[in-house]
């Protein structure tokens, strides 16, 4: 894990040394600076070091000196690779380091050695020779890349608010990608929030040409479901064996570390199978146990999981270790996190997550968790929601329909987590949208009506959702769970979830690593029918059954819970405040401040939208002028 920079065209060494300070906290362990003695051309380099730390400064070179890179992420199997490039007559200069392994790659293989990677990074590759950067993301977009580019320059950063240090990277706000931001409580790439900013999308490739000065795009790599219906005749007892056998090599492969290693560990399904996995292969990789696990509590029970992660801990064998985040930490742990974030991410779990890596971060350097199983499993409550929605389109209509919209609206609020009104209220919003629109409108945190009213003007519903149409229609599968897969995975774990678990961690210099987003399992999961998925009312079927043998019947069986913080409440009791002054431009006043209200006096719980307008607020109040 590490922070990169760099850009051709105008800007000077104080350029490069603005943008690459800005991620002092990607990487503390080493700095790299290089300017080429002819080109406008400058490459930069923050270092975390996790592997070969002796050996994996950069921007590294080839020996003979025509290819650099600068790279932030790992590589899983870069071991199996040298061994392979070494075969083929390639001759290393480091001990281990994956960071080498990508240049003795890109001679051998080109940018076909995208194919061959699993891991997950974002890097810059010069390649002198042929006078251009090659610039590439991983699959899913664990880890970030942000570029802005017009004819003759390119520049890129790890984050944001490192590329707006260049002087000649402009800050000018897009207004369309703002309104998106209030739909999918993130910006979906390749936008960013700023009309002249953009980032890769995972699985995407960005070559940037000196002599023609242009940057041309495109994905090498898309996730899709392609069921194999032949799978539904295989015996699910092995079909649950490949799974662990999957499972147990991905995480595996990430315990590859010459650093400490620890767990995060919630006590649900995903985490408590990774961890199972991890402590069996610390036994047989002999390496020092047992394991540190870290969860974060909270002192709003309806959020609070501890119980049961110390139930999975004292299960797993695990050294598990508990930090707290209560009501009264919330307004310096809300300042301090958006001071740091710098990005239109509306995700408040990122506060705890924050909290949690900070914990962990005291004892280890890398940490393994559970995102990706419930994208790829069918874990979330909207996918039984949609069974619903089925029977509901079919034989609720008509007068009947209006009555129960007039119920459920009248529904008292409650500002628990995913309290009964909150889930049937979200649902009557799905509900009024067409089959392909109503989980975007689930996730978001205002409905396409509410948000035309936040902005006193109406946009088609088809342009402010149009990646979600996009997603929906481009799947090979017709089935509305694939569908609804793909958007989790497309728009909520790639846009959202990915991006706030590594700006979050890397904020205390953590690598988190994600054993479910292994290539081979995925390539074998995303061929399972969505029947081994979502089993009448049962989510992470197939999963569930893989756990049997290996973890306890209440942890297989505890309801999907979510990483949440209460900021409702937090938003009622004053706790948490927007400024006066609004600094999103274009926003209704009085909208906001009728929506405010509501949350305040109980009438409505619009927790989603006010975090949403806090974060905006702060980004933009924090763009260098």
């Amino acid at each position: 894990m590490c922070g990169l920079t760099g850009f051709y065209g105008p800007g000077d060494r104080d350029d490069l040394r603005r943008m690459t300070d800005r991620l002092l906290h990607r990487g503390p362990d080493g700095e790299g600076l290089w300017q080429h003695d002819k080109e406008p051309l400058f490459l930069g380099h923050r270092r975390l070091a996790i592997v070969d730390l002796a050996g994996g400064d950069q921007p590294m070179w080839t020996a003979e000196g025509d290819l650099a890179v600068v790279y932030d992420g790992e590589i899983y199997n870069h071991a199996e690779l040298r061994s392979e490039l070494t075969e083929l007559g390639h001759r290393f200069r480091t001990d281990h380091s994956d960071t080498e392994v990508l240049l003795h790659g890109y001679r051998e293989w080109g940018q076909a050695i995208l194919d061959r990677l699993n891991g997950m990074w974002a890097f810059a590759l010069l390649d002198l020779p042929r006078q251009r950067l090659f610039c590439a993301r991983d699959r899913f977009g664990q880890k970030p890349f942000f570029y802005a580019t017009r004819p003759g320059f390119f520049a890129f950063a790890s984050e944001l608010p490192a590329l707006l240090a260049h002087r000649h990277v402009s800050a000018e706000l897009d207004p369309v990608a703002i309104r998106k931001y209030f739909a999918y409580n993130t910006v979906p790439s390749p936008g960013t929030g700023y009309r002249h900013i953009a980032q890769l999308e995972p699985g995407g490739v960005a070559v940037f040409e000196f002599g023609s000065g242009v940057a041309r795009t495109r994905r090498w790599w898309r996730f899709a479901i392609e069921p194999d219906p032949a799978m539904l005749h295989e015996r699910e007892d092995r079909l649950a064996e490949r799974l662990r056998s999957l499972l147990a090599t991905a995480v595996t492969r990430r315990l590859m570390a010459d650093v400490p290693i620890g767990l995060f560990l919630s006590g649900g399904l995903d985490s408590s199978m990774v961890t199972a996995m991890a402590t069996g292969a610390v036994r047989t990789l002999a390496m020092q146990a047992p394991l540190p696990s870290f969860s974060i509590g909270f002192d709003e029970p309806s959020f609070d999981e501890t119980a049961a992660a110390r139930a999975a801990s004292r299960h797993l064998g695990t050294d598990h270790r508990v930090c707290t985040l209560s009501r009264n930490q919330a307004p310096q742990l809300v300042d301090e996190v958006l001071g740091k974030l710098g990005q239109w991410l509306g995700d408040s779990s990122i506060l705890p997550t924050y909290q949690l890596s900070a914990h962990a971060r005291e004892s280890v350097t890398v940490a393994l968790g559970g995102d990706g199983a419930d994208e790829l499993f069918a874990g979330y409550a909207p996918f039984r929601a949609l069974q619903t929605a089925g029977w509901y389109r079919r034989y609720v209509r008509g007068r009947l329909h209006r009555a129960v919209t007039l119920c459920v609206a009248a529904l008292p609020t409650s500002h628990r987590h995913m309290s009964f009104d909150f889930k049937l209220k979200k649902a009557m919003k799905g509900l009024a949208v067409s089959p392909r629109l109503q989980v975007p409108v689930w996730m978001s945190s205002l409905a396409p009506k509410e948000i035309d009213q936040l902005f006193g003007e109406p946009m088609p519903t088809a342009e402010l959702f149009s990646e979600a149409i996009d997603v929906w229609d481009r799947c090979p599968s017709v089935d509305p769970i694939d569908r609804a897969l793909e958007f989790f995975t497309h728009l909520y774990l790639s846009e959202g979830i990915l991006a706030k678990v590594d700006r979050a961690a890397m904020m205390h210099g953590l690598e988190v690593r994600s054993p479910f987003l292994d290539i081979e399992l995925v390539d074998w999961v995303r061929r399972l029918p969505a029947a081994l998925k979502l089993r009448g009312r049962h989510t992470k079927y197939l999963l569930r059954k893989a756990a049997r043998p290996i973890l306890p019947r209440k942890v297989i069986a505890r309801a999907q819970q979510g990483f949440a913080v209460p900021v409702g409440p937090w938003f009622r009791d004053g706790r948490l405040a927007l400024d006066a002054t609004r600094r999103v431009a274009g926003l209704d006043e009085a909208e906001v401040q009728r929506l405010m209200r509501e949350h305040r006096e109980g009438r409505a719980d619009h927790r989603l939208f006010l975090w949403n307008l806090l974060v905006a607020d702060r980004v933009i109040a924090d763009v260098p002028k």
